[in-house]
């Protein structure tokens, strides 16, 4: 364990227990050395599953105390920028959970002041180290759909309504008068735009020219929990990413990639990919995957190039800055979403497919004449 990096996890519950699983994994493999944990209120051993390592709610003085190179910051989206730029000041290298920031302007600032202190951050995109990805972009670059004429994205998922309980951001669009941007489209199925921009090969702000977004609720929250976005890039490829949690049949999210002679089906969490195209018959390939902290210590350690910096998740954050200064979301009328039976979750008839049919025509909802969809929202970055 003596090469292994000193590091401390801040947020180590919900979301954050699977980075207690990853960093004990990333432990017994000798890279990484769990010396610290971050927490308002500790946990127990119990809770953590084993002897603790320091504990504090300060995180600055948690880093300095235990000599940590590396962080990993899964905590409340507000909180993000500044305990990252914590972490710099201090030199100290970061996993940064999706999304980065509840606003461009907070994403500017944890960028820029990242960039300065002269420290490596990863954000916390784990599709995009897929090998899945470069196969994907060599797929297209050497032309076997023909020439790509969009990207579509459908995420169909299921969440209680004890999901929106889970913390007090939960659900919010704003806490305290504080932006939180807790969306479907922001959050939970954050995957699924980075991912559909990442094959678009439009990763930066720069690379985004106009947003639509519709935005839509069944639950009694204020973000959105069924939504879409179209995003219309520098190379004039739309992207168009449809999401619901309120789906009557969950199923696995995907990325689809349009080309004028087949298409590439991407299932981001399975790094399965189908390529279909003239000609030839379907053929399916499973890829392995780069987790993003073990290389975020080899870039530390042997200099190995970062999967998820900072400025490839600028569009991104510009979809995430669209859907912050849209309307808030409206609410479905009551005829369009039930309870399912014996659950405590809404679902909205018909949805699972309204999410599907976008992705594959790169159709808004309202395009696509949903009953309840309302015209779309234009930005312009």
């Amino acid at each position: 364990m003596t090469g292994a990096l000193p590091l401390v996890l801040a947020g180590a519950r919900g979301h954050g227990r699977w980075h207690v699983a990853n960093i004990r994994r990333l432990q017994e493999a000798g890279v990484v050395r769990l010396v610290g944990i971050c927490e308002l209120t500790p946990l127990t051993e119990d809770e953590f599953g084993g002897e603790l390592p320091a504990q504090s709610p300060d995180f600055g003085d948690l880093l300095d105390r235990t000599g940590a190179r590396l962080a990993v910051i899964c905590t409340p989206i507000p909180t993000h920028t500044d305990l990252a730029l914590a972490a710099a000041r201090r030199g100290v290298h970061l996993l940064l959970e999706k999304p980065p920031a509840p606003s461009y302007a907070e994403f500017r600032r944890m960028a820029d002041g990242v960039a300065e202190a002269g420290v490596a951050c990863q954000i916390g995109f784990q599709s995009l180290g897929s090998h899945a990805v470069p196969a994907i972009r060599e797929l297209i670059a050497d032309g076997a759909i023909g020439t790509v004429t969009g990207i579509g994205g459908a995420g169909a998922w299921a969440r209680d309504e004890a999901y929106f309980r889970r913390a007090p951001w939960a659900g919010k669009r704003r806490l305290n008068g504080v932006d939180v941007i807790d969306g479907a489209l922001t959050n939970p199925l954050a995957h699924a735009v980075a991912t559909a921009l990442a094959l678009a090969g439009s990763t930066r702000a720069e690379d985004v020219t106009a947003i639509e977004t519709e935005l839509w609720r069944a639950n009694a929250i204020e973000s959105d929990d069924t939504s879409c976005v179209r995003v219309t890039t520098a190379e004039g490829h739309p992207v168009t990413v449809a999401a619901t949690l309120c789906a009557e049949h969950p199923d696995e999210p995907y990325v689809l990639v349009h080309g004028s002679r087949g298409r590439i089906t991407f299932w981001y969490k399975q790094d399965r990919v189908l390529l279909q195209r003239a000609g030839h018959g379907p053929e399916e390939f499973e890829y392995g995957r780069t987790d993003l902290l073990e290389n975020l210590a080899g870039h530390v350690t042997d200099g190995t190039g970062l999967l998820v910096p900072p400025e490839t998740t600028g569009a991104f954050m510009k979809v995430v800055e669209a859907v912050r200064l849209a309307p808030d979301p409206a609410p479905l009328p009551a005829s369009a979403w039930h309870r399912a039976p014996g659950e405590e979750r809404r679902i909205v008839p018909g949805v699972d497919g309204l999410v599907a049919a976008a992705a594959d025509t790169l159709a808004l909802y309202s395009e696509l004449t949903a009953p309840w969809a309302a015209p779309r929202e234009v930005s312009t970055p």
